[in-house]
């Protein structure tokens, strides 16, 4: 590929902010409203027009990890998001009502008011439609400014202190972060491209069979050995309400994505459209609830599980997990599973063809759930990234091995680690000090402050 040398330009400035957020998912929208809860100047800066994320533009349709079968333990900002779904979604309300532990469902269109509402509630900008797309290093080797794409050209940014919300780790792996990607030969597990559908008759889907491919009588059964749909050749079909005769899905896989490539990912968007439509259609033959159904809706990003993990002062592990770890720092409390999807459509295709009690047993072994009442620790130290003095991570790239990846990935805790790194960023930017030198005992007191699940440290960690 040849190579173009750009003229030497003067970009306009703006170095107004005390923190910089990149990325408006679970985990930007909680770091930028937990800043200017701080009285910090921050600025939220969104590749989309929406806030949220996966939740919103990729139409993931809940919340998974807010309990650990016995109490809510994601909590602060986290909780917030919780029970403004909770209260405007009336199927939901009543769901929490009988078991409070229900996983929340997403209304997107509720969801985005929520964020909007949330975070410049607290006086926080945002800025829609600005990719970030360079960053510009000190003699130091830190960000001095990073250089943002709009409507309006280029335009530099400066602030004390970035956050790294973008979940691929952009920001901090552009200016020199350490990482990791996939697994040891590089391999990424499968995206998957959410949709809604809309007009289920629900009184014929409560009479069964279900839709998860755990019930035999699920319709992906017939339509995996059926030749009509091509695209449809393993069991993924989790879907939940999200309203009357509505119902989203987080179903299907699409395998060798790279969200870090753009020609990977357009790809897959256009093989992810073309799924929907087929799952909509053998619903529609193999279940008399979707004989009238319509296809509402893709998502407008793709579900992406892993790419980019910022290597920070500490790594979080598997045997973190499986230890149900506590550390001294720590500013969450995380009791999802082990949930990483194999990279490998081959044998997800052999096991459309096992039985499904031991497709059951196979998932239980891999993702090693925890028991009640049990979770383990995030700490501070795993968003802190080596060697950036003036920049956080927080959400999916945050440091951990793949494993711990696959449980702190998952959009509560993001909301979570999001909600430590704005308050973090807020600390260091106001001290003008170093990120790694935050005193995470104030930072723990003030996330208990605001509601934050933070028992008495049984163990630590080294």
């Amino acid at each position: 590929m040849t190579t173009y040398q750009m003229r030497e330009r003067c970009l306009p400035l703006d170095d107004s902010w005390d923190v910089i957020v990149v990325g408006g998912g679970p985990a930007g929208c909680a770091a930028a409203t937990a800043a200017a809860r701080e009285n910090a100047r921050t600025l939220l800066l969104e590749t989309t027009g929406v806030l949220g994320g996966m939740g919103t533009a990729g139409l993931v349709p809940w919340f998974g990890a807010y309990g650990d079968r016995e109490k809510i333990i994601a909590r602060g900002l986290a909780e917030h998001v919780r029970c403004a779904l909770r209260d405007n979604m009336p199927h939901l309300k009543k769901a929490m009502e009988k078991n409070p532990l229900t996983s929340p469902a997403i209304d997107p269109e509720l969801l985005k008011r929520v964020y909007d509402e949330m975070v410049t509630g607290a006086g926080a900008k945002v800025l829609f439609h600005s990719p970030l797309c360079a960053v510009e290093k000190s003699t130091e080797g830190t960000p001095d400014a990073i250089i943002i794409s709009s409507k309006t050209g280029l335009s530099a940014y400066r602030a004390k202190v970035y956050v790294d919300c973008t979940g691929d780790g952009d920001l901090a792996a552009w200016a020199g972060a350490t990482f990791e990607k996939g697994d040891k030969s590089g391999g990424l597990q499968p995206a998957t491209h959410c949709f809604m559908i809309s007009n289920i008759d629900e009184e014929a889907l409560a009479k069964g069979p279900g839709i998860h491919f755990y019930d035999p009588g699920s319709p992906i059964h017939k339509a995996i050995r059926s030749d009509k749909y091509p695209l449809i050749d393993e069991l993924h079909t989790c879907n939940i309400k999200i309203g009357p005769g509505t119902y989203g899905f987080n179903t299907g896989h699409i395998y060798d994505v790279d969200n870090t490539d753009p020609v990977s990912v357009s790809k897959a968007l256009c093989q992810g459209r073309k799924m929907a439509v087929q799952y909509r259609n053998a619903f529609a033959e193999y279940h008399p609830a979707f004989a009238d159904a319509t296809l509402v809706a893709t998502g407008s990003l793709l579900g992406i599980r892993e790419t980019r993990r910022i290597m920070g002062n500490y790594i979080l592990t598997v045997d973190d997990y499986l230890a149900r770890r506590s550390f001294p720092d720590e500013i969450c409390r995380n009791a999802y599973g082990i949930d990483v999807h194999g990279s490998s459509k081959k044998s997800a295709i052999a096991w459309a063809h096992k039985s499904i009690e031991e497709f059951k047993q196979a998932n239980i072994q891999g993702t090693r759930p925890y028991g009640k009442g049990e979770s383990m620790g995030v700490p501070y130290r795993c968003l802190t990234p080596k060697g950036l003095k003036n920049v956080l991570t927080a959400g999916r790239c945050i440091s951990a091995d793949r494993q711990a990846n696959g449980t702190v990935r998952i959009m509560a805790c993001c909301l979570n680690t999001g909600e430590a790194a704005g308050i973090a960023a807020a600390m260091a930017a106001s001290a003008a000090q170093d990120v790694h030198a935050v005193d995470t005992n104030e930072l723990r007191k003030r996330l208990k402050q605001y509601g934050a699940y933070l028992p008495d440290i049984r163990t630590s960690s080294p």
